[in-house]
């Protein structure tokens, strides 16, 4: 129907284009030129082919607007054209890719002096990163032959669009010998080794942060294509100097060996941390740790651990880190709704924290040892009770401790004698008991909570972090691989300690744990008063076995932390059914839940009720009409003799005895005399007297 009509508009770029002198803003005017474009409007096609045409669009995206043009529609025409080079019409892309005039002309964008204006270095990024995907051979043989493409690359690193620019090229080109290539030339042109130089102090920030986020991203998707394509051999390049002992100490060394600047400080602790990541297909030992997963088991590539290179390369330098913890940048003094924070916790020695728990995780012996040396982990538990309302803090805090807790020693952590087991002991577990008096700690900082509430106080942020801490600690010492250590040193504290810690564990820790627990099924009725018992008494299920009391415990068991990975069928169920022990979990669907209740009486007196009237049916003399049989049903006279009446008469008789019709019955004969009153008798039960009867 909206064809039919013509109500479709029609589009006026077809006429338009019609004129001689037609200008290529005139078309660009038409509110519908985007659309004709992606539709290949082959006129619209045509026109924009022509060589001034595609020169003019160039122009319009690589060259600054007239100052004189009103602000609101001074990007309007690099916009538009931006959007119809990029509209990803098979004749534009050729002719783009194809003629060199007009790329030199694209290129020369990048000639100009930073910094760049952002939107045109967008418009710039989306039309070269179109090109690069749609016709790759030609634009990387184009941009190896500039020399100085690299360079002015790194030089409007700053740019964000121009970041964009360089990780499309990693991502973007499908061929994968081609991207080799493209893997190997700036790897010739030590893309690395200049993105490493941009994060320093004498840099400014948006190019700590660019290059930084360059860097962590050509880490990712070099790990990620690594395991993507099958059958490659050829290991990247560009990953291999990153990971490269003397990279890392060229990083270190730039925020070490100079002023102190948080901005290029927090960047290369970025990169750390993307180096130091594990490959997270699944959930494992850390899994409920933000950021923190175990790598699968039997996997041995390198990317699933962490190059000792890179280890190697920081282990010195955790001297350096351990000071900024202690001297952190200068930071102004911050008022908050609670207080005054003098100085603030800030981005520099928050990111250390983090460093350090990515250090633990790799759980080697060198770096543990340094650690203790330094009493890191003494000096970010007193951050932790200091800063009581920084719950980044207190998380990494966490993760630090619970992982200490959790891990097995490390390989060289193992005393000489090694013929028994319990001579395997982590140096960590035992520095943080008795150098850090973590047990100590964590129930002065309790009873502090406790004290200060009373007094009408707040709770303190931390107090949620420190009861899993202690949860943690409580759950290793009788589960964890360090079980019998734990339990050693505790009962190496003093008395009084170890009373207090005894306490906390059973009283305090305990009531938190019952409060913090929800309970998915509960049986218990709240009843208002003692008389509603007499109305809620439990049912009368048939308990003639164990299954039921099963199926109670089933419904009544809570779901634990380690649920997830309990839940589901182990191998061994799918053996042989003789193989298998019967568990009462497996005939739950054979429990019976019938009511026996009192039914008998009722029964009885339906079946007499239907047995009287079948008795009358069965005594009937056999020389009377058989019920059955078809016989003349006499009517009324009057039902005989009435006319059909129609129109206005039926509306009137209608209203003039609605009253009474409401009363009468409407199937009965208005003549109530029993000579003309049908009557058939069924047979069947009626049920009218039922209840006289019953009574």
């Amino acid at each position: 129907m909206f064809w039919k009509f013509d109500l479709h508009t029609t589009s006026h770029i077809d006429t338009l284009l019609e004129k001689e002198d037609v200008t290529l803003t005139e078309v660009m005017d038409e509110d519908d030129v985007l659309q004709e474009c992606k539709a290949q409007n082959h006129k619209l096609v045509d026109f924009l082919l022509r060589p001034q045409c595609m020169e003019d669009l160039v122009t319009f995206i690589t060259q600054e607007p007239s100052t004189d043009v009103e602000e609101k529609v001074k990007y309007k025409y690099p916009n538009i054209s931006c959007e119809l080079l990029t509209s990803d019409v098979s004749q534009i892309n050729d002719r783009l890719g194809e003629d060199e005039k007009l790329l030199m002309k694209l290129y020369g964008f990048l000639q100009n002096v930073p910094p760049l204006n952002p939107l045109l270095a967008s418009f710039f990024s989306k039309v070269l990163s179109i090109l690069i995907g749609r016709k790759p051979e030609q634009i990387v043989d184009f941009l190896r032959k500039r020399e100085d493409f690299v360079d002015l690359m790194i030089k409007h690193i700053g740019t964000s669009a121009i970041m964009d620019l360089l990780l499309r090229m990693l991502t973007c080109i499908e061929p994968q010998q081609l991207r080799q290539d493209v893997l190997n030339w700036l790897n010739e042109e030590k893309v690395i080794q200049r993105l490493v130089d941009m994060v320093q102090p004498s840099q400014d920030e948006d190019r700590h942060s660019n290059a930084s986020q360059s860097l962590c991203e050509i880490i990712r998707l070099s790990r990620d294509q690594m395991f993507q394509v099958q059958g490659c051999s050829e290991p990247d390049p560009l990953l291999a100097t990153l990971e490269k002992q003397e990279t890392v100490e060229q990083l270190l060394s730039n925020i070490f060996d100079k002023e102190k600047n948080e901005s290029a400080i927090v960047s290369v602790i970025q990169i750390l941390l993307t180096l130091f990541e594990t490959r997270r297909p699944m959930k494992g030992m850390w899994g409920w740790f933000e950021g923190h997963m175990e790598c699968p088991p039997g996997m041995s590539h390198p990317s699933f651990s962490v190059n000792h290179s890179i280890l190697e390369a920081v282990r010195p330098r955790l001297k350096d880190f351990h000071q900024l913890l202690l001297e952190p940048p200068k930071k102004n003094v911050m008022k908050t709704t609670w207080g005054v924070l003098d100085p603030p916790v800030g981005n520099t020695r928050l990111n250390v924290v983090r460093l350090v728990a990515s250090l633990l995780q790799s759980n080697t012996h060198s770096i543990n040892t340094e650690l203790i040396n330094l009493n890191t982990l003494e000096v970010i538990l007193d951050m932790y009770f200091k800063y009581i309302w920084n719950n980044f803090l207190h998380i990494q805090v966490e993760i630090c401790t619970a992982m200490i807790l959790a891990m097995p020693p490390a390989p060289t952590d193992v005393q000489p004698n090694t013929e028994q087991e319990h001579t395997r002991e982590s140096i960590l577990i035992k520095h943080l008991f008795q150098k850090c008096q973590f047990i100590q700690r964590i129930v002065d900082a309790w009873s502090s909570n406790e004290k200060e509430q009373a007094e009408g106080g707040r709770r303190r942020g931390y107090m949620g972090h420190l009861t899993r801490i202690a949860n943690s600690i409580v759950h290793n010492c009788d589960k964890g691989p360090n079980g019998p250590q734990i339990q050693q040193l505790i009962s190496e504290l003093p008395a009084e300690d170890r009373e207090k810690w005894e306490a906390f564990i059973s009283g305090q820790l305990a009531d938190t744990n019952k409060r913090n627990t929800v309970d998915l099924v509960n049986t218990h009725h709240i009843h208002s008063s003692s008389d509603d018992e007499v109305d809620f008494k439990d049912s009368g299920f048939h308990q003639d076995s164990s299954l039921q009391q099963a199926f109670s415990d089933y419904q009544m068991q809570q779901m634990t932390s380690n649920f997830i990975e309990q839940f589901g069928f182990n191998d061994e169920e799918f053996a042989d059914q003789d193989d298998v022990v019967d568990i009462p979990f497996d005939r739950i669907s054979d429990i019976n839940f019938s009511l026996n209740t009192n039914e008998s009486a009722n029964i009885a007196l339906f079946e007499a009720r239907c047995k009287e009237k079948i008795q009358q049916f069965e005594d009937a003399g056999s020389d009377e009409d058989d019920i059955w049989d078809e016989k003349d049903v006499p009517f009324a006279p009057e039902t005989q003799r009435r006319p059909r009446s129609s129109g206005s008469t039926d509306s009137e008789e209608s209203t003039d005895s609605e009253e009474e019709d409401g009363k009468r019955d409407p199937f009965e004969s208005s003549n109530p005399s029993t000579d003309d009153r049908m009557e058939v008798d069924t047979g069947w039960p009626t049920f009218k007297n039922y209840n006289d009867k019953s009574k």
